[in-house]
């Protein structure tokens, strides 16, 4: 039995610190570099395990040494991988993350096995076992079934498209979310013109917009809330998306539900706001913080 369901990109990340971005036919200092598990699904799995939630994850890796790694990582994390599929004869998916001084993030990737598991692969038994499916980025199809299941039995649902959202139709997995994280840009694209009410436009769902180091907003049928951010220096932007739904997701949870009567949007933004900062705050895109982490770093803004 597991409380939290993540499903998407499970990939090797290699982090490499540099003076600047390069531009065209420049070139830039390597100041350091790390390697370590990543992706969004993965990233968020594992900061729920961190907040003592029994986190599992939907997603593959290739059968290489990298992809052992991925997994050994995870399950010291303590995430279920039970449903981590290991693609034969495969890569798994590397991603190499330039990060400059100021904490800005440039990624490149292979293609690699982060999208092997296709709806026929979706275990609806193990599905309906949590209380909670997060979606990230992957296969349109793969999400909207997973979505499907989990409505049907019963089980909140929610989506951060990423990056890709442009180049992808995740109307159908959309529309069984409950949830739906979205930062600036993704909001333009897929919103058709009320950028201030975003929950009428996409039917009532709770929508999270994120403004980077500006904070966030959420917006559902009956409220708005907006919340500042904190003002932390950044060194790495990687992976600070993933704590701040981690965070939001899990103040939630703990109360009773995404979307029950208890749902305190307001302290769940604020909260994860406080899992971005402190995230963007270290190296690496494994860094969510703690309940008690969390904890010690509001009380030391007010």
């Amino acid at each position: 039995m597991v409380e939290v369901i993540t499903a998407g990109h499970v990939n090797w990340d290699v982090t490499l610190r540099v003076d600047a971005l390069p531009h065209p036919d420049g070139e830039a200092r390597i100041d350091s570099q790390c390697r370590s598990g990543g992706g969004s699904a993965a990233n968020v799995a594992v900061a729920l395990a961190g907040m003592d939630f029994d986190a599992g994850l939907v997603g593959s890796v290739g059968d290489d040494e990298t992809g052992e790694f991925a997994r050994r990582e995870l399950r010291a994390a303590g995430v279920d991988c039970s449903h981590l599929l290991e693609v034969e004869a495969s890569e798994t998916t590397t991603k190499y993350l330039i990060v400059d001084e100021r904490g800005e993030v440039m990624v490149l990737g292979n293609e690699g096995a982060n999208e092997a598991v296709a709806p026929a692969d979706v275990d609806p038994e193990y599905v309906a076992s949590g209380d909670h499916l997060h979606l990230t980025s992957q296969r349109p199809d793969t999400a909207a079934e997973l979505a499907r299941v989990a409505t049907d039995a019963g089980v909140s649902v929610s989506f951060d498209p990423g990056r890709r959202l442009a180049e992808r139709d995740f109307g159908e997995a959309l529309a069984y979310s409950d949830v739906v994280f979205l930062n600036d840009r993704e909001a333009q694209t897929l919103l058709d013109s009320d950028l201030e009410h975003p929950s009428s436009e996409l039917h009532g769902r709770v929508v999270v917009v994120k403004h980077g180091e500006d904070g966030a907003r959420v917006d559902t049928p009956g409220a708005s809330f907006d919340h500042p951010g904190f003002d932390a220096e950044a060194v790495d932007t990687t992976g600070a998306g993933d704590a701040f739904a981690a965070g939001f997701l899990a103040v939630l949870l703990r109360e009773g539900g995404v979307l029950g009567p208890s749902a305190d949007y307001e302290r769940a933004l604020e909260f994860a706001n406080a899992c971005g900062a402190l995230a963007a705050m270290e190296e690496g895109a494994r860094t969510a913080p703690t309940f008690e982490d969390v904890g010690a770093f509001l009380d030391g803004q007010f």
